[in-house]
């Protein structure tokens, strides 16, 4: 970043269209990785002007024309620099990630909320669950910020949720979420590696985006991802080491209509060569077909 440019640009540039230019041409120029809800360097120039000033985030054209006051643009470009200096995901910049219309408080201790399961509980898993009125115990594995949770009590109105992470960093950013949506008597979060805290419970759904990241992918990673914690990215060599702990515990741990359902990145063709005989049913979402799988726990006994 050069510092003159942004100096620069504190005294010459008057509106939001002169910052969203000038943001947009400094991202680019670095080139940053995007990755973490935008996929391009206006939308990001964008999500970060707005909340630096406190405007909706999805409406910049009434305000293109506005001037800033030196404040403003102070800490407007602020924000656009430690996004290109300190390589940090947005949202770690402004402490917020939204799936949808659903806003989750995030900090370094937690991965940025991305998950495709997002999309498929706002279905409420339809045509796969019948009676969501039925659901009554959900598990999130590897909760996290807590996220999938939440979704899935809004998703479920019967039901109890637990959330379980080995991280308790990550389980106290939940706890902030879990309370933003006033979810404490539904919401249950659990410290545990795996199933180990939790030998006993039974649970109509469990829901996991873990960590699927192969050994290879890893040592690849750009900046901005490894600036998440490691540990909710990183399965072992190919990716699937905490896959196979859902698979073989949850038959354990689902009644006997129970659903599992797991997101798995680019694992796919991975995924079907390690269980040749297991019938996975893939989910489709906005991405495609080949990154939510469904099994039953009649397939898992099978």
């Amino acid at each position: 970043m050069t510092t003159d440019l942004f100096e620069q640009a504190q005294s010459e540039l008057l509106t939001l269209r002169d910052l969203m230019r000038f943001a947009v041409s400094r991202l680019n120029e670095a080139e940053v990785f995007f990755g973490h809800g935008t996929d391009n360097a206006w939308d990001e120039a964008a999500y970060l002007l707005l909340h630096s000033l406190h405007l909706p985030i999805d409406k910049l054209d009434p305000y293109m024309d506005a001037r800033l006051t030196s404040g403003e643009r102070a800490a407007a470009l602020e924000l656009i620099g430690r996004r290109i200096t300190e390589r940090l995901p947005a949202s770690y910049l402004t402490h917020e990630a939204w799936l949808g219309d659903y806003r989750f408080y995030v900090d370094e201790r937690v991965i940025v909320p991305r998950s495709h399961i997002a999309e498929l509980l706002r279905e409420q898993l339809s045509p796969w669950i019948d009676d969501p009125w039925a659901i009554r115990h959900v598990l999130d594995m590897c909760t996290g910020s807590g996220c999938l949770a939440i979704l899935a009590a809004e998703a479920f109105p019967e039901a109890t949720v637990d959330g379980v992470d080995l991280s308790p960093d990550a389980l106290a950013v939940a706890e902030r979420n879990v309370k933003d949506y006033a979810l404490e008597e539904r919401v249950r979060l659990i410290q545990s590696d795996a199933f180990s805290a939790i030998p006993r419970e039974k649970y109509d759904l469990i829901i996991s985006n873990p960590p699927y990241v192969n050994a290879e992918s890893m040592a690849s990673l750009p900046d901005e991802y490894r600036r998440e914690p490691e540990m909710a990215l990183a399965s072992g060599e190919d990716g699937l080491d905490f896959v196979r702990v859902l698979l073989r515990e949850a038959p354990l741990h689902l009644t006997a209509d129970g659903v599992l359902v797991v997101e798995i990145g680019h694992n796919k063709d991975e995924l079907e060569r390690a269980f040749p005989r297991l019938s996975f049913v893939w989910l489709d979402t906005s991405a495609g077909d080949r990154f939510v799988f469904m099994l039953r726990r009649k397939d898992l006994d099978a």
